[in-house]
């Protein structure tokens, strides 16, 4: 089961590839969270590499370069 956080950071990173995540303000009400956990939320997704850039005239976030936020478990194997 997927805790609610990384249905966030999916969520969130799925707007900002498509470059429709709105202002602040309707990014926030759409995930639940106040403006100031939001701006806490894409910190953290810069601290872990994420580009994130805004736009005020098309008001949406959006990545500076292509790619994707993924957390995934990798299975290694021993030798």
């Amino acid at each position: 089961m997927k805790s609610s956080l990384f249905n966030r950071l999916e969520t969130v990173d799925y707007l900002i590839r498509s470059q429709s995540t709105g202002t602040p303000q309707n990014l926030s009400k759409r995930l639940g969270m106040s403006e100031r956990s939001l701006y806490h939320f894409l910190d953290v997704m810069r601290s872990l590499g994420a580009p994130i850039a805004y736009c005020k005239s098309r008001k949406t976030y959006y990545y500076e370069e292509n790619g994707s936020i993924s957390v995934r478990f990798k299975k290694i194997e021993i030798a």
